[in-house]
């Protein structure tokens, strides 16, 4: 008889586990929320998914009386873009000094210490700076992004690549290749993969700075729309909101994913 430890479900039944612990939940929150407004008809902390959805509804399919823009789209469209730049700049930050310091040990010993420094200071503490410095618009909510992951993402690469084995790099010195040859041909095609990782690693972080930037000084996004909103008490508003970036979240999780696995499936081989 197999261990449970060794028995695995099909792929039919692990979607099913999957989906159940949110179902269960849905359930859970079904009958508190009836039990409330059994109570008081007009209790806000736990709305009907019907009124919910007549909320969201108002929001993505009626325009503004004021803008005559559809908000919740405008919402999602504003946090997705400011998400996707300070995501990106990031990434290419990390990927250049990660492997700067992982390869050539000069830059190592320079920059190390400072990027160490910097991924200590809680970002949310310069927020009020970011603001003063490039202003309440767009780009200081991509720097807050960018300062908040960018560290993380730098140090990964480096312990990466300072893990690679010693063999492949002088290897390929014996070849002849050169500093930079080595770090196109050697580092770039095994680092990739994990700065994909520290990417899908760094999301949770990267909403959350998101949301603080907008909470504070925004015009409109997600994180802008829940804390305007919270002043009216409106939890049919805030829960969908919520559920929203969550999903947003785990979509730009298994996108991430499925590019990595399409782009490097030997990464992957390992069960990863």
């Amino acid at each position: 008889m197999k261990r449970l430890m060794n028995r695995h479900p099909d792929r039919l039944l692990r979607i099913s586990l999957g989906v159940l612990p949110f179902i269960l939940i849905l359930i859970m929150y079904i009958v508190a929320s009836d039990a409330r407004l059994a109570e008081n008809s007009r209790d806000k902390l736990l709305p009907s998914l019907g009124s919910m959805s007549t909320a969201i509804e108002t929001l993505a399919m009626q325009p503004s009386k004021r803008s005559g823009e559809y908000l919740f789209w405008q919402d999602t469209a504003s946090s997705m873009t400011r998400l996707g730049l300070g995501i990106g700049i990031s990434a290419i930050i990390g990927l250049f000094f990660g492997v700067l310091n992982g390869v050539i040990p000069y830059a190592r010993a320079n920059l190390s210490p400072i990027i160490t420094a910097i991924s200590l200071i809680p970002p949310l503490a310069v927020l009020p700076i970011l603001f003063i410095v490039f202003g309440l618009g767009e780009l200081s909510k991509v720097v807050l992004i960018a300062i908040g992951i960018t560290p993380f993402i730098m140090r990964d690469l480096q312990s990466k690549v300072l893990e690679l084995p010693s063999e492949q790099m002088i290897k390929a010195q014996t070849l002849g290749a050169s500093t930079w040859l080595v770090i196109l041909r050697v580092v770039l095609p095994q680092v990739l993969p994990r700065l994909i990782e520290a990417l899908r690693l760094s999301l949770g972080a990267a909403w959350l700075f998101l949301i603080a930037a907008e909470a504070i000084a925004s015009t409109d996004g997600l994180g802008y729309r829940i804390f305007l909103v919270r002043r009216y008490l409106s939890m049919d508003v805030i829960l969908p909101y919520v559920v929203w970036i969550t999903f947003l979240a785990f979509m730009t999780d298994y996108v991430l994913r499925m590019i990595s696995v399409k782009a490097f499936p030997w990464f992957h081989s390992g069960g990863k």
